[in-house]
């Protein structure tokens, strides 16, 4: 049981607002199992909800001020802004209110020690290796992640207090709320410009992310990664690097892949070769995520046999390169990918073995698709067609500033095969009309894009 900050006999119950998001479900979840009354609203039903509600959390479908009387404390996340009707009733009526990072820093505390996984890219999967890698460990840990991995259950497992793992996004600089103690930067880019102001805005925040991490602590930073060499701090710090250059402490050499892409690779610690280290999911950036698995846990004395193990039984959590199955020899995968470099990683992966490679895109937000419009637009040369539906709104209103047919021009001005659909029932018909045997799709992006596959298989199966 957690001693925790959130003093139980002044904030009993606690309300949250989108308890039905990936991280805010999690954070209920532990809530409940230290006997806390919680309740919630969500726009829409989900799989995370029915398991809070059977947990006994009181959920309601749709945000209305009478949702939040009788409670103690509110949390809310980042997408909900100063309007919503419950935030609106607990700051008229005095009712204390704490934003999920806040939350989730406070809980931190409570533990030994805390991983925190930062960057533009690769959070969740990175994560997810370590959650894998300390599911085949003897240390007791909780686990927070950002997708739903079948090995601990889902996003969550609770399993004592020696160690918390969680996700740290920049957004909004909430990661600088948390308190951990191992600290972990996978790569720096542009993205969320509806918020930081350029690269430069971003690097900042990230430099003040190292400064949390305490003299005791250690960050651990991609050595390859230029952003990040510039942001290094020249004052004391347990800094460890990782990357396929010599020169980091953590590197990858002698990489071969096998028949679907995934990577092996000779492991070297300060240059001294360790062991041979086998993956299930594709690319080279998954070569990066693992190596800064690696080094997370062997700060925590995790043995190298417990993690070479929890590398290989790492298939991916559920919509990163998710497999969906194959129907009439179509296979069919789904991603998260919401950002030009994670889309470009992502394609480059697929086999050669497809005879024709089609992805299905969602963009989201608004501001990322105007702000990175020349990168998406180079970032589909590995696809043979593209479809574009329309942009995923998600915390965003659309005032006309750009349309997912911009991005076609884009695609099509670097010679790729694109057009927009904007309804998804026409992409499956288009799609059951033009898919040949031997065929992959892709549906990518944050949305619900993914909806697409399934509805793609449950045509196919209708008309056998």
């Amino acid at each position: 049981m957690l001693n925790f900050n959130i003093n139980k006999s002044k904030y009993k119950n606690v309300h949250f607002i989108g308890i039905g998001g990936i991280s805010m479900s999690g954070l209920a979840k532990i809530l409940l199992n230290n006997n806390y009354n919680v309740t919630g609203s969500d726009i829409n039903e989900s799989k995370l909800i029915s398991k809070l509600r059977k947990r006994g959390a009181i959920i309601n479908i749709g945000h209305e001020a009478k949702n939040v009387i009788g409670s103690d404390l509110v949390v809310y996340t980042s997408a909900i802004n100063e309007q919503n009707p419950e935030y609106r009733y607990a700051i008229n009526n005095n009712i204390p209110i704490m934003d999920r990072a806040t939350l989730l820093g406070e809980l931190m505390k409570e533990y030994q020690d805390s991983i925190a996984v930062s960057g533009t890219h690769g959070k969740t999967t990175t994560t997810g290796m370590i959650a894998s890698i300390l599911n085949d460990s003897e240390l007791k840990s909780t686990i927070l992640l950002g997708g739903e991995l079948d090995s601990i259950g889902g996003n969550v497992k609770i399993d004592g207090t020696e160690l918390l793992l969680t996700e740290a996004c920049e957004y909004k600089e909430n990661f600088l709320k948390f308190h951990p103690s191992i600290g972990i930067i996978l790569n720096i880019e542009e993205d969320h410009l509806d918020f930081f102001k350029g690269i430069e805005d971003i690097k900042e925040t990230f430099r003040k992310f190292i400064d949390l991490i305490p003299d005791s602590g250690h960050i651990i930073l991609n050595g390859d990664d230029e952003n990040i060499k510039s942001i290094i701090p020249h004052k004391q710090k347990n800094i460890i690097t990782f990357g396929l250059d010599a020169s980091n402490d953590y590197y990858a050499d002698n990489i071969k892949y096998d028949d679907k892409g995934c990577p092996s690779y000779d492991l070297y610690i300060n240059k001294i070769f360790i062991e041979r280290i086998i993956l299930n999911v594709l690319g080279k950036h998954n070569i990066y995520n693992s190596l800064a698995a690696i080094a997370s846990t062997r700060i925590t004395n995790v043995k190298i046999k417990n993690i070479k193990t929890g590398l290989k039984l790492y298939k991916g959590t559920h919509r990163r390169f998710e497999d969906k199955g194959i129907i009439n020899n179509i296979q069919i995968i789904d991603d998260y990918a919401h950002h030009p470099t994670e889309i470009k990683a992502n394609l480059s992966s697929i086999s050669k073995k497809y005879n024709k490679r089609w992805c299905i895109f969602q963009p989201h937000t608004y501001t990322r698709t105007k702000s990175l419009l020349k990168e998406f637009g180079e970032s589909f040369n590995n696809a043979d067609e593209v479809i574009i539906t329309d942009i995923y709104a998600a915390r965003e209103q659309d005032t006309g500033l750009v349309h997912s047919k911009d991005l076609v021009q884009e695609l099509k001005n670097n010679n790729v095969n694109a057009m927009y659909i904007k309804n998804f029932d026409e992409i499956v018909d288009y799609l059951e009309k033009s898919v040949d045997n031997g065929d992959i799709i892709i549906t990518i992006g944050a949305g619900d894009v993914y909806k697409i596959g399934d509805m793609f298989k449950e045509k196919i199966i209708s008309k056998k």
